[in-house]
């Protein structure tokens, strides 16, 4: 998908993908990973969430990134962070304590700007992408990171009942994008309908909407909790 599409998308404020709180999932199994407080997590395509600041606020040092200058702009102002705005080597970048985020295109990103990374974040970021992409984003995720561990969350529907974005990304995908770095995905660690809470992709067209979370821990064989 082109940039212009997210821009556009972020100017029409048209983001049924924001959500206003702290994702849930987020606060249940997050510390099933065993990051160590202090760590560096990184969090790609991440738009305004406000999961940056829970992270920050658990006593992470966040990395993340953004195409729309709007979204971060609006990120700081709704969370009350003053922040420095740094414009250097062609890129932008806003900065507050522990949390930077990089204004820009995600694969155009360099290991050497973002540093070592810890763990990372991604609740948006693949299901955002169409199939023909996703492939390219991993590869370009791994090589920001490493087989870091990470914090995964996916949709599975049938895609021919509804187009994307988000789009449905199966179990089987996830096995042929991240196995090579993770081990055998035997299945998500969560797996849950949650169509009956989401009533707009059911007028869409859905009749199933799973939520998929995935805990995949650094140099280790993954399998299902």
């Amino acid at each position: 998908m082109e940039p212009a599409f997210w821009r556009q998308r972020w100017q029409a404020n048209k983001i049924g993908f924001h959500l206003e709180e702290v994702n849930p999932y987020l606060i249940e199994h997050w510390p099933r990973l065993a990051i160590a407080e202090g760590a560096r997590v990184f969090i790609p395509l991440c738009g305004k969430s406000v999961d940056m600041r829970w992270l920050q606020e658990q006593g992470y040092q966040v990395e993340a990134i953004e195409l729309s200058e709007l979204a971060i702009e609006q990120f700081f102002a709704e969370q009350g962070l003053d922040c420095e705005r740094d414009e250097s080597d062609g890129w932008l970048s806003f900065k507050a304590a522990n949390l930077r985020i990089w204004c820009g295109d995600f694969f155009e990103l360099s290991k050497e700007q973002i540093g070592p990374i810890d763990a990372v974040y991604d609740r948006a970021a693949l299901i955002a992408l169409p199939e023909e992409m996703r492939r390219a984003y991993v590869h370009q995720l791994l090589t920001l990171t490493g087989p870091v561990p990470q914090f995964l969350i996916t949709l599975s529907y049938d895609q021919r009942e509804m187009e994307g974005p988000p789009f449905a990304v199966s179990n089987s995908e996830v096995n042929a994008l991240y196995q090579v770095a993770y081990g055998e995905i035997i299945g998500p660690d969560v797996d849950i309908d949650v169509l009956p809470g989401h009533g707009h992709f059911a007028a869409r067209g859905l009749t199933g909407l799973h939520e998929c979370v995935y805990l995949l821990p650094a140099g280790t064989q993954v399998s299902k909790k």
